[in-house]
């Protein structure tokens, strides 16, 4: 069985500042899920009425 990583080991750096400038170019055009949609749909799964996941706005 594989071990979990942690949070001491290295990570993929130039993926990181990707993924962090791809989110924030994402939030300034307003492409958002509103925390209250997350939530919703988390608190669904796992229910005879488990949600579809949000999409962007």
């Amino acid at each position: 069985m594989a071990e979990l990583a942690t949070a001491f080991e290295s990570t993929n750096d130039d993926a990181l500042t990707r993924a962090i400038a791809e989110a924030r170019a994402q939030v300034a055009a307003g492409q958002t899920i509103p925390m209250r949609d997350v939530a919703d749909w988390l608190n669904s799964w796992g229910t005879v009425d488990e949600h579809p996941a949000p999409t962007l706005k």
